[in-house]
């Protein structure tokens, strides 16, 4: 059987626990992820750990923090005063606001505290910080 290889678009199951063995996405009970490998259409690790598998293949692996969304930046942490929140906004903790940079592209940003003086927004992704453990199957090599 041929072995997925850089540039192969594969088809694969898969279910992502948090080291704690919480289940964050998983594949099950829908269709598998399609995607081509050397695109960066999905975390390092992933990709890492498709390359050399067969269809059929099952294979459990554990991602580190580095391979997968990078670690908890302080720096994107961002401290909003309260008069500069509009007077109609609300904040709540988990609330997701869409942000623009003035120099770059939209991003989400979470609600991470809410107090009298203002609000913390935590832009990082949120699994930033958190190593990965992925149950995978490679369903096909299109």
């Amino acid at each position: 059987m041929a072995a997925a290889k850089s540039g192969d678009t594969v088809q694969v199951h898969y279910q992502g626990e948090l080291s704690g063995g919480e289940v964050f996405d998983s594949s099950r009970g829908g269709d598998p992820i399609r995607f081509t490998l050397g695109s960066e259409e999905v975390i390092p690790g992933f990709e890492n750990a498709i390359i050399g598998m067969s269809v059929g293949d099952k294979k459990r692996v554990v991602i580190p923090t580095v391979e997968a969304y990078g670690p908890h930046l302080d720096e994107l942490m961002l401290t909003v005063p309260s008069d500069e929140i509009p007077p109609d906004v609300k904040p709540e903790l988990g609330d997701v606001y869409h942000l623009k940079h003035p120099d770059g592209p939209e991003f989400e940003a979470v609600i991470a505290d809410v107090r009298d003086d203002g609000i913390t927004l935590d832009a990082n992704h949120p699994l930033a910080g958190e190593d990965l453990t992925f149950e995978l199957e490679l369903v096909a090599i299109d």
